[in-house]
């Protein structure tokens, strides 16, 4: 079936952030598995100790930080990117910076539109794998722009409030409820106050070199996420080969599912070629 066609069917008129589709997959594709999000301990030696976090849009890498305090206590060593979010080119370079630092094999991860980035950043050397967790995985030629293009009339739509400056942000009054259902109320209020402005340029950069055609790659499917739907996620993570784990949560799982999001991660870490 057509990526692209699967996509937009599912889409049911999703626009602008995360507003992807794609058909509903009866099964996780074949070597994938899946869970609900237990997390399991690290061993004691893995082939890969260092782990790069990459942030989406409208959030910045904060948001990783029980994810980030998981690992730290399981001895990874682990560094968050801050992307500027102002275009693909600036977030691939901010990334790369970071990978540069690194001191041995990294294992990449990136929450949805981080997802574009780390696929395009995965290709530096020092990346022995990828781990998306409820993220855009494009194939080349691809952006989060191509993507949600052209959804039926009609349908539900996120609260993305009209650009300015060539920035977007979600309505604050809505992005609990479209973003993060699943967290502490004051905590999503935060994030919501605390918006970061995603570019719109950052929405049109498409993929040259899709690195989990050559990466070993990880998905974590949020089941109840509404800003990139989970028929979508699945599409993609089979279209990449990925090995695949589903999780009840919200798009923003990473913060509200840390121990499921840590344990994707560490057994990416110990599966690294």
């Amino acid at each position: 079936m057509n990526i692209m066609k699967t996509i937009l069917t599912a889409t049911a008129g999703m626009v602008m952030m995360g507003a992807l589709g794609g058909s509903v997959l009866a099964a996780p594709p074949s070597g994938s598995s899946t869970h609900a999000g237990t997390a399991v301990p690290a061993p004691a030696a893995a082939a890969v100790r260092n782990v790069v976090l990459v942030h989406g849009g409208f959030v910045d890498g904060s948001g990783w930080e029980k994810v980030y305090t998981n690992l730290k206590k399981d001895g990874y060593r682990v560094s968050i990117v801050q992307n500027p979010t102002t275009s693909l080119a600036d977030d691939v370079a901010a990334t790369k910076r970071v990978l540069d630092r690194q001191d041995g094999p990294a294992i990449l991860v990136g929450h949805s539109y981080g997802g574009v980035v780390i696929t395009e950043a995965g290709n530096h050397p020092k990346v022995a794998g990828l781990v998306y967790v409820a993220a855009f995985a494009p194939d080349k030629g691809e952006s989060v722009s191509s993507l949600i293009k052209s959804p039926p009339p009609g349908a539900p739509v996120p609260p993305i409030l009209p650009p300015q400056d060539g920035f977007l942000l979600l309505d604050k009054s809505k992005f609990a409820a479209s973003f993060a259902a699943d967290l502490d109320p004051e905590v999503a209020a935060f994030r919501a106050d605390s918006q970061v402005p995603w570019g719109v340029g950052a929405l049109d950069g498409a993929v040259q070199q899709p690195a989990w055609r050559n990466k070993r790659s990880f998905y974590l499917v949020a089941t109840d996420d509404k800003m990139i739907p989970p028929p979508a996620q699945r599409a993609m993570s089979k279209r990449a080969g990925a090995t695949v784990v589903e999780v009840e949560g919200s798009h923003a799982i990473y913060e509200s599912k840390p121990a499921a999001v840590s344990a994707l991660i560490e057994q990416a870490s110990r599966s690294a070629r």
